[in-house]
């Protein structure tokens, strides 16, 4: 469940890591539809035959696919303001994929706020830290500081 606060609460959050999210199985259904959506076929991500003669013994995700997941994510359990009319995908910066995401694979977001800035009036720019996760396995699939733009009346 997201936290409800004031844009001026927001700077009590910086540094504290934020529930987790729940667990996304990545299928192959949404693999492909990812591919045909980016133009990206790479048989890596949509040929079990071939993908299977690879070190990863299967079809992966998208590393992009991934890093795409980020604002489904982190939403069920982020931070909500009071009076946000909007929030914009403002970026992203240090994004690394460290550990493939094969299909069949549940993933999940850790998060923690970083900065949270007033950049106009009610014009809010939060730097956030997400780690996508995959279940049973020590290291994550990406790390991420995410920028969001909010604008609260």
């Amino acid at each position: 469940m997201p936290k409800m606060l004031t844009s001026e609460e927001l700077p009590t959050l910086i540094g504290r890591e934020l529930e987790p999210s729940s667990w996304l199985k990545i299928d192959q259904d949404r693999v492909n539809q990812f591919a045909d959506a980016t133009n990206d076929h790479q048989f890596i991500h949509i040929d079990r035959e071939k993908a299977a003669q690879t070190p990863f013994r299967g079809t992966i995700a998208h590393g992009f696919l991934t890093l795409s997941l980020i604002t489904y994510l982190t939403a069920e359990n982020g931070i909500e303001v009071k009076d946000t009319v909007m929030g914009i995908n403002y970026g992203a910066d240090k994004v690394r994929f460290l550990n493939p995401v094969r299909v069949g694979n549940r993933i999940r977001a850790r998060q923690v706020l970083l900065e949270a800035n007033e950049k106009n009036p009610g014009q809010w720019l939060t730097r956030t830290a997400v780690t996508i996760e995959i279940e049973h396995q020590e290291k994550p699939a990406m790390v991420a500081e995410f920028l969001a733009m909010l604008i609260i009346k």
